[in-house]
């Protein structure tokens, strides 16, 4: 099964200039613990709570004076659209994290990986294998 077979699609993404209280706001907004920060569609960071506590509030920035590009992580982990989803899980297990961006192969930002994807999507793969089974009769 490949990573474009169970990601998500419609992503929320931030700017470098996106102010953190915006990012904040959105993340709330969609429940979401990561947000791709993107140049265009280029992924260019990400930015998490542990990003906007550690690198702005443990620093007393002001957060409607401190940008996305100010707190975001770079150079983040991704994985390509086509990859099958156990590279997608290695690569989280070796990051330590639980969503990754998903790029095509003209490295633009298409979609997010997520733990509960790989559990989702894995658990639907198996079930629909295991009806077709019986339903060949094996």
């Amino acid at each position: 099964m490949q990573v474009k077979d169970i990601m998500t699609r419609d992503v929320e993404v931030a700017r470098r200039d996106t102010l953190v209280t915006d990012v904040a706001e959105r993340k709330r907004s969609h429940d979401s613990g990561m947000l791709p920060v993107c140049d265009g569609d280029k992924l260019v960071g990400r930015v998490t709570d542990r990003d906007i506590t550690v690198r702005a509030t443990a620093n007393k920035l002001h957060p409607e004076l401190v940008r996305c590009q100010d707190v975001m992580t770079p150079n983040v982990g991704f994985c390509f659209e086509d990859q099958e989803v156990a590279d997608a899980g290695a690569v989280m297990q070796d990051h330590k994290i639980r969503r990754l961006p998903v790029l095509n192969r003209q490295r633009r930002l298409v979609g997010i990986i997520s733990i509960g994807d790989i559990a989702l999507g894995t658990r639907r793969h198996q079930t629909r294998r295991c009806i077709r089974s019986r339903s060949l009769g094996a």
